[in-house]
C-alpha cells in the first residue's frame, strides 16, 4: 500500500473529513518512480472508476510533473467531505488501494474554494 503523508502536518486529510464542508477539492500529489509510471496509472484509473461512480462525486483530472518530474497530481471536485469520506471508506476502494506498491508516497489534502 502507498504511504501516506500529510501535506500540512497540522492538519491530516482524515481530520479534514471531520469538517462538514462542501464543495470540496481533494488535491493528492503522488511521487511514483519513472519505472513504476504505467502500472501506478492502471491501478489509479480504476480507482478513478470506481470514485466516478459513487454518489457526491463531480470531477476528476490527473496531471504530471513536467521536465521529467516523478510527481503524479490527482485533483478530484466532490460535494463535500462526508461524500468524500463515505467513498474513501468504502471496503472495495480499500481494496483497491491496498494494490499500490510501498514505494510510492502519497500527499492528500482537502481544500474548499475561497473568493479572491
Amino acid at each position: 500500500m502507498a504511504k501516506v503523508q500529510s501535506l500540512d502536518p497540522n492538519t491530516p486529510m482524515f481530520a479534514q473529513f471531520k469538517e462538514e464542508t462542501g464543495p470540496i477539492v481533494l488535491a493528492n500529489t503522488f511521487v511514483v518512480p519513472k519505472e513504476r509510471t504505467e502500472a501506478f496509472l492502471a491501478l489509479f484509473r480504476r480507482q478513478a472508476e470506481f470514485m466516478k461512480a459513487q454518489p457526491g462525486f463531480v470531477s476528476l483530472r490527473m496531471h504530471k510533473g513536467t521536465a521529467g518530474s516523478q510527481l503524479l497530481m490527482n485533483v478530484a471536485v466532490w460535494e463535500s467531505t462526508e461524500a468524500l469520506a463515505r467513498a474513501f471508506g468504502n471496503p472495495e476502494f480499500q481494496r483497491m488501494a491496498a494494490d499500490f506498491p510501498d514505494d510510492i508516497v502519497s500527499y492528500p489534502h482537502i481544500f474548499e474554494q475561497i473568493d479572491v
